[in-house]
């Protein structure tokens, strides 16, 4: 077990590292601080579609989401009683509608395309079944998380010119079109379609963009690659140690919600609906990580209090390196799988 809690501390720390260093320019003011505000928006307009374009494309195959149809459906039920659960939750803790969107968001939406899926990789052995099971996970829940988190972010905000309940549902649906977040998946998709659309020839795809255009393939994937590193820097130059005291119970509240109550409700739940060892790994992995990075630059996009949401980010992942150690501890007690 001491070899799963040092997986853990390395999956977490690293972004906690990068916090830091974002932090510490800030305080040297070897960057000013508008920078980082430039940052947010960097991350969230361009790197990130991109690292979501990535994920959705390098999906194997279509048809192998409909062979794993129960977990997939399971995992869409879940995150959807959550958001629920997170509504009542979010309108119960705070009076102030810019907090209410970033406290929901932290009720289900993990950091399952970053930290998620390497853990999830890591608790699966040899057994590639498993492996599998998380990336079709991630095809479906990630562009899910984004979707609800768009909608979050704009029902308690509003219009603020006001206006009639159908304006305001055009209103929000119109966020979502142009959330660049969901421009990238829905671009992903479409690839995707597309690539699967072509008939194949000796039983290899006849056009693929990573084989015969590679040089569009290769400046997606390196922007998508800087999206993580350029979002938890950003993150560290806008943290603010003097907001803990006037945020502890919102931030007390979120990471209850993300790290504990989430993983502890929807795991018991999928054993008692009879998963173990080939969908636990990746089950962990979407209800245990913490908050999603994206989610900072998002709230900031979207006229939501980022500060919130920045601390969010960084205390989920403080705590998720003790209650995902517990998690894989328990699961490995009960016999779900062998570590």
């Amino acid at each position: 077990m001491l070899e799963k809690l040092l997986f853990t501390c390395n999956a977490v720390f690293p972004i906690i590292s990068l916090i830091c260093v974002g932090y510490v320019l800030k305080r040297i003011r070897l960057l000013p601080q508008d920078f980082f505000k430039m940052l947010n928006k960097l991350s969230f307009r361009c790197l990130l579609p991109c690292l979501l374009f990535c994920n959705v494309y390098n999906v194997g195959d279509i048809g192998e989401i409909a062979g794993c149809a129960p977990v997939v459906l399971f995992a869409i039920l879940s995150i959807l009683a959550f958001y629920a659960v997170g509504f009542v939750v979010a309108v119960a803790s705070t009076k102030d509608d810019t907090q209410k969107g970033v406290l929901l968001q932290a009720s289900y939406r993990s950091n399952y395309a970053i930290i998620g899926i390497s853990l999830a990789m890591s608790l699966c052995g040899e057994d590639k079944t498993p492996v599998k099971i998380a990336s079709i996970l991630s095809s479906i829940t990630i562009p899910l998380f984004n979707v609800l988190a768009t909608i979050a972010l704009s029902v308690f905000v509003g219009d603020k010119k006001g206006g009639s309940k159908l304006r305001t549902a055009l209103s929000i649906a119109l966020k979502v079109c142009k959330n660049p977040l969901i421009q990238g998946v829905a671009a992903g998709i479409v690839v995707l379609a597309v690539r699967e659309a072509i008939p194949e020839s000796d039983g290899r795809k006849l056009f693929l963009i990573s084989r015969d255009i590679p040089f569009i393939y290769s400046t997606v994937k390196s922007l998508g690659s800087a999206a993580s590193t350029v979002a938890l820097i950003a993150l560290g130059g806008n943290f603010e140690f003097s907001a803990v005291s006037k945020l502890k119970k919102l931030i007390a509240t979120g990471t209850l919600m993300r790290v504990v109550v989430c993983p502890a409700v929807c795991l018991c739940a999928a054993y008692a609906a009879g998963f173990r060892s080939l969908e636990f790994p990746a089950l962990i992995a979407l209800y245990g990580t913490p908050i999603a990075v994206s989610s900072v630059p998002m709230a900031a996009e979207m006229g939501n209090d980022a500060e919130l949401a920045g601390q969010l980010v960084v205390w989920t992942t403080l705590a998720s390196a003790l209650t995902l150690f517990a998690t894989i501890f328990i699961c490995a007690q009960i016999g779900i799988f062998a570590v």
